[in-house]
């Protein structure tokens, strides 16, 4: 609700696409639903010919949006933009924590991984011994491999937390050394040319009372992704 209270203030028009994203590509905002109603009403949107972006609040939901993807798009890859690695099998005894939620999504698709900067033991000897490792690239370092390891259709999950908390701090697992702003859209501006985003989720906003700073930014990031999908 904050990303949606923040995007009324913002400016329309995209001066590097020199257009109102609105415009070209017309926004609905449909009503809330829980995670586990994610997957009929994704199937539902992409029958009608849209494109689904998911506002949610943690990164849990995200499995549930990838599992209706797979449906249409089954030669679907992942790009996980996270601080962490979220590839634990368990977390604080459930399998659908947040922190468990990339692990449960490659049970549905492959994964690439960037801006990853706090892995846990436990998680670094999964991803090494499943190969995964080759697919994390850690923030500082994402080269341009990470684009050819994706399939041409794409889903894109963005953990706000990727961001250093210079540029968003609103968010619960905050982690030094993330990507700056234009780090981040120059990642999406090269990925919109070479592949196909077919829908992508914005997570783990944490709002802070009296500054919405970081809901601009969010909404701001929300709006430009839509623009270069178009």
């Amino acid at each position: 609700m904050a990303i949606l209270r923040a995007s009324r203030q913002l400016e329309t028009f995209d001066e590097e696409k020199q257009t109102e994203t609105y415009l070209t590509s017309p926004i609905f905002t449909a009503n809330p639903v829980a995670a586990s109603d994610l997957p009929k009403k994704i199937v539902s949107l992409l029958m009608d010919g849209k494109v689904p972006v998911v506002l949610g609040g943690e990164h849990s939901l995200t499995p549930f949006a990838v599992s209706a993807f797979i449906e249409r798009y089954r030669d679907l890859s992942v790009l996980s933009l996270d601080a962490h690695a979220d590839l634990r099998d368990s977390y604080r005894g459930s399998k659908h924590s947040h922190a468990c939620a990339i692990r449960r999504v490659l049970e549905i698709a492959p994964v690439v991984q960037a801006g990853v900067r706090s892995i846990s033991k436990e998680e670094w000897d999964f991803a090494r011994e499943s190969g995964q490792l080759n697919k994390i690239h850690w923030a500082g370092k994402i080269p341009e491999k990470m684009i050819s390891q994706l399939s041409n259709d794409v889903y894109v999950t963005i953990d706000v937390d990727v961001f250093d908390p210079g540029v968003i701090r609103a968010t619960g697992t905050p982690e030094p050394g993330g990507l700056a702003w234009r780090e981040m859209i120059d990642i999406l501006t090269q990925l919109s040319k070479k592949k196909n985003i077919v829908g992508f989720d914005v997570v783990e906003l944490s709002p802070i009372k009296d500054d919405p700073a970081s809901d601009f930014t969010a909404a701001k990031l929300v709006y430009k992704l839509i623009g270069l999908i178009s």
